[in-house]
């Protein structure tokens, strides 16, 4: 079995149909969407009737909630501050009725089990939390700490924008504590998990918002295979799609997107251009300087960032739509 894993969209429709010249050529026998179809950059609402379109297994991510949410006792604390949330705001005025039933009506996650391969956990995050995400510095002991419920060998995550393919292991000591029952097979496969763990973690990147200083669209292909060529039994290859990057940012300006949205618009706006974190180091930078912008006025401690980091003149300096970019 060959399967196309997508993830991260974040409403980037050039860099999705960027893919889908790709998935067509490669033929692959399925594809999954690992959720975060919206939010990030202007044609969120193009992204969902594209996908609608596709008979692809879709996942919901943290945007997707960040939608579904809004207006309700589950919305994050202060979702209703258009200085922090105004680009939230911009997008929950445009999806429509229909699109949102489809948001609604989507997985957390799910597993797949191919005839002859081991099982296939595919979440956002991790199951029951689709904001937890991993980095290719963490170390294993940090990861397995994250891993330890899921039983599957294979865990396809995404959420972070970067694409990884990593064996993961945690050993522990055998315990002498009994069982509540001795014949229980899946208490005694539980117990064995926990003393000797080993993992295949997958991140497929992202497709509309990569942060690893790579302005391509990103996605992966899992092939099946016996458990001696990759643990785990799913092999990875990791893929790319140069797209033309100027629509994209065109359309923050031209969608009114970038207006509503303020510093949170024009620093996704940031990470089209430089495929780099933006919105993180502002808000690491804010918190080290004695700011809170989820509290404080979200336009003053950007002001006072775009000051002292220099970063709008930068983005700038290499942003496609003024600049000739290799």
């Amino acid at each position: 079995m060959r399967l196309a894993i997508l993830a991260d969209i974040h409403g980037n429709l050039p860099a999705l149909e960027a893919v889908l010249v790709e998935l067509e050529r490669l033929q692959p026998d399925a594809v999954v969407l690992d959720g975060d179809l919206i939010n990030g950059v202007p044609f969120s609402c193009e992204v969902i009737d594209l996908v609608r379109k596709q008979d692809w297994t879709v996942i919901r991510g943290n945007h997707e909630f960040y939608y579904l949410d809004f207006g309700t006792e589950r919305a994050l604390p202060g979702a209703d501050n258009s200085s922090r949330w105004g680009q939230l705001h911009w997008l929950v005025d445009r999806i429509t009725p229909a699109q949102g039933a489809y948001l609604a009506l989507l997985p957390d996650e799910i597993t797949v089990y191919n005839p002859g391969a081991q099982p296939l956990r595919i979440a956002h995050g991790v199951p029951g939390r689709n904001r937890v995400g991993f980095h290719r510095g963490q170390s294993d002991a940090a990861i397995a700490a994250e891993l330890g419920p899921v039983r599957e060998r294979t865990l396809v995550s995404a959420h972070t924008h970067v694409q990884i393919d990593r064996q993961v292991r945690r050993s522990g000591e055998t315990q002498d504590a009994p069982f509540s029952d001795p014949h229980a097979a899946t208490e005694i496969h539980s117990r064995a998990l926990a003393i000797d763990q080993q993992w295949h973690l997958i991140n497929p990147g992202s497709v509309g918002l990569p942060l690893d200083g790579r302005p391509v669209a990103q996605f992966a292909l899992l092939e099946s295979v016996p458990d001696a060529v990759e643990p785990g039994g799913w092999q990875v290859t990791h893929l790319t799609a140069p797209y033309d990057r100027r629509p994209a940012l065109d359309a923050f300006r031209t969608s009114g997107m970038l207006e509503a949205g303020g510093p949170i618009s024009e620093m996704f706006y940031w990470e089209v251009v430089t495929a780099r974190a933006e919105i993180i180091p502002f808000f690491r930078w804010s918190l080290a300087n004695g700011l809170n912008p989820d509290g404080d006025d979200m336009h003053d401690c950007f002001a006072r960032y775009v000051a002292a980091s220099g970063r709008r003149e930068y983005v700038h300096s290499v942003d496609p739509l003024y600049h000739r970019v290799a």
